[in-house]
Formats: C-alpha cells, sequence, structure tokens
C-alpha cells in the first residue's frame, strides 16, 4: 500500500479526456483526467460513474438540467443517464467507475479511449 499524490500525478500527463488508472477499489477502477471543453452526449446502459471536481469547474449537462460543479463537489450518475461533461476552463477531476466503464459509454468516436494508461 503507497499513498496517492493526486497534484503529482496530475502533473504526468497534459492530454484532455484521456482518463489515467491510479488505482482500484474492488471491481472499479479509480481514475482522474484533465477535461477542457465539451465531450460528447453519452450514457453508461450498465455502469454508475462518480464525477469528483480536484480543480476548476465543471458542468454536466443533462436533457432537463445542467449541474455546475466546483472544486470539492461531485456528483453521481445512474447508469442509462444520458450526460455531457463541459469545462470552460481546464478541469481536473477524480473518477470512480466499473472497470467495464468506456469513457464515451454507448458512443464510439475520436474520443474515444479503449485502453486505459496507468500512472
Amino acid at each position: 500500500m503507497e499513498k496517492i499524490n493526486l497534484k503529482e500525478k496530475f502533473q504526468l500527463f497534459n492530454e484532455h479526456w484521456s482518463p489515467k488508472i491510479i488505482g482500484e477499489v474492488n471491481d472499479s477502477y479509480v481514475k482522474i483526467a484533465k477535461l477542457k471543453g465539451e465531450f460528447t452526449w453519452h450514457l453508461h446502459d450498465n455502469e454508475d460513474e462518480m464525477f469528483y471536481v480536484v480543480k476548476g469547474l465543471l458542468t454536466i449537462k443533462f436533457r432537463d438540467k445542467d449541474v455546475h460543479l466546483q472544486e470539492g463537489e461531485g456528483i453521481i450518475i445512474p447508469k442509462g443517464t444520458e450526460h455531457l461533461p463541459v469545462a470552460a476552463e481546464e478541469a481536473h477531476v477524480l473518477l470512480i467507475e466499473p472497470k467495464s466503464t468506456l469513457n464515451t459509454g454507448n458512443i464510439i468516436n475520436d474520443k474515444t479511449v479503449e485502453q486505459l494508461e496507468r500512472i
């Protein structure tokens, strides 16, 4: 067992929308990602996912409302819920998701990351 320093982990990469695995909890990965701009409308048929904002601001758009997250705030998105993450400026997030979760869910496009890097 070793401690995880999020600040140091975020310094190891620069790309946006490319989650990195930093650990595992049971059948879930603990991931971090840098987000900037608008992602892709998508949903996860079989997986809930959790976003926690470490740095910056993040908006999660739903078809009926927008949820604005500041540093220290998070949200759990139930499986089957269509959503669109948006970060006007770079945001650093911590994600907890089942290992089967594909970042773009039911959509395959240029932002899909099928093989996650462990850092």
